[in-house]
Order: structure tokens, then C-alpha cells, then sequence
């Protein structure tokens, strides 16, 4: 796998995986759909507006999941000097971002009939918030920064200060008292879902993940075709001074 450390290679790889990755993708969440609203059953408490759950939920994973992608690229960068590190760390900022959004948004929806607010200062809402705000700074981060080496280091420090709030989102239901239900999926005594929900759900969270990592690779290969582009301008422009000089 060293060898697609080079971007050449990379792009290659991108190029062989990614119909692959779109058809299940599409294949995935098309089922997970279609189980969502005529196989999964309303909630006896909640009725169908539980079925916001299967957003909700995959958008909550995924916004921790890209944080993750991006510590470890931010190590990457600082430790291992790893040529492609700042290049996924760069990329997936913004969809960490819009999932992040995405969570917030639908449980906002799903919290007004069941809380009957759109908003409190849950910790668990909180510090998902606070995750939002660390997306929306990175980026600005790397759109401000126009030398790419010192945008990279700068934004690993600031991925790696940031990665605190994870387990803070992650136990936040567990350290604290809060309006949030405690995990039902991913817990030491198993699910508490009933299959018949749990089902779509897991779908739907795969289906997801998949749409992250296709998302992901193009963005990177954007990143990638960028850098490149920008290096044969700085030496066409360095090549046309050379004949004016001459």
C-alpha cells in the first residue's frame, strides 16, 4: 500500500474504485430508503417520526468518523510526513462539516415533537455544536493560508487540539444527565433496537460511510489535480520570465 503514497498511483486507485464505490453507494441507500419508509415500523411512542432516526443517526456517525480520518492524516503530517496526509486531512474537513450539519439539523427536527424544543443545551448537543464550529474553522483555516506546507502543519495542530471534543461527544450521555437517549447501538450489551429497525438502520449508516469514502477520494484527487495545476503555473510563469530576461 506504500506505493500509493504517490499521488500518481493514487489517482490511479481512485480511478478503479470509485464506480465501484458510487454503484454501492446507490445500490445501498436505495434499499436503505425503501426500508425505511414501507418496512421499518413506527415507533409506538413516537410514531413516524422516528424514521428521522435513519438520517440522523449515519449524518452523528459520520461527523465523528471524518474528524477521525482527519487526526490521523494530522499525524500524518506532523509524524510521518506522510505526502498525501494534508491532502485528506484538507478534503475532509468540508464534509465533516456538512454532516455535522446534517446531524444537527435533523435532530433538531426529530427533538422539537419529542422534546418539544428545537434547541437546549444538552451536552451532547453542545459539544456536536462545538464540533461544527472546529469544522467551519479549519476550513477557513486552509482557505486563508496560502502557502500549502504552512496551512498543513497549522491546520494538524489545530485537528489534533480539536480531537478532545470526539470522546466528549461520544460520553457526554454517560458523564452527564441529559436530554439525549444513551447509545442503543454500539454499546457493551449490544443493540436495544428491534430488528425490524435496527436493520434499515445499519444500511442506511453503511450506505453512508460509502458516500463519505467516495466523496472523500474526489475531493482528495480535486486536491491533488489543484496542487498540480498551480505548480505548472508557477513554472510557466517562471519560464516566461526566464525568455523576457533573455
Amino acid at each position: 500500500m506504500l506505493k500509493y503514497a504517490n499521488p500518481t498511483h493514487f489517482l490511479r486507485l481512485v480511478a478503479a474504485v470509485l464506480p465501484w464505490l458510487w454503484l454501492a453507494c446507490v445500490g445501498l441507500l436505495g434499499v436503505g430508503l425503501y426500508m425505511t419508509f414501507f418496512i421499518a415500523p413506527a415507533d409506538y411512542q413516537q410514531g413516524d417520526t422516528v424514521r428521522i432516526m435513519y438520517i440522523h443517526v449515519p449524518a452523528a456517525w459520520l461527523s465523528m468518523f471524518a474528524y477521525s480520518i482527519m487526526t490521523l492524516s494530522a499525524l500524518g503530517t506532523l509524524v510521518w510526513r506522510h505526502p498525501l496526509a494534508d491532502a485528506a486531512q484538507q478534503a475532509a474537513a468540508p464534509l465533516g462539516a456538512v454532516f455535522t450539519f446534517i446531524c444537527l439539523i435533523t435532530g433538531s427536527l426529530w427533538g422539537k415533537p419529542m422534546w418539544g424544543t428545537w434547541w437546549v443545551w444538552d451536552a451532547r448537543l453542545t459539544s456536536v455544536l462545538v464540533l461544527f464550529l472546529i469544522y467551519l474553522g479549519l476550513v477557513a483555516l486552509w482557505n486563508t493560508i496560502e502557502e500549502p506546507t504552512k496551512a498543513a502543519r497549522t491546520a494538524a495542530i489545530f485537528t489534533l487540539v480539536g480531537v478532545v471534543n470526539i470522546p466528549i461527544i461520544k460520553f457526554s450521555v454517560d458523564w452527564w444527565n441529559t436530554l439525549h437517549q444513551p447509545a442503543s447501538v454500539m454499546r457493551m450489551g449490544g443493540p436495544t433496537i428491534h430488528p425490524t429497525m435496527l436493520w434499515p438502520l445499519l444500511i442506511m449508516a453503511v450506505g453512508a460511510s460509502l458516500l463519505f469514502l467516495a466523496l472523500h477520494l474526489m475531493a482528495v484527487r480535486n486536491v491533488i489535480l489543484q496542487r498540480r495545476l498551480r505548480r505548472l503555473s508557477y513554472m510557466a510563469a517562471q519560464a516566461g520570465e526566464q525568455e523576457m530576461a533573455s
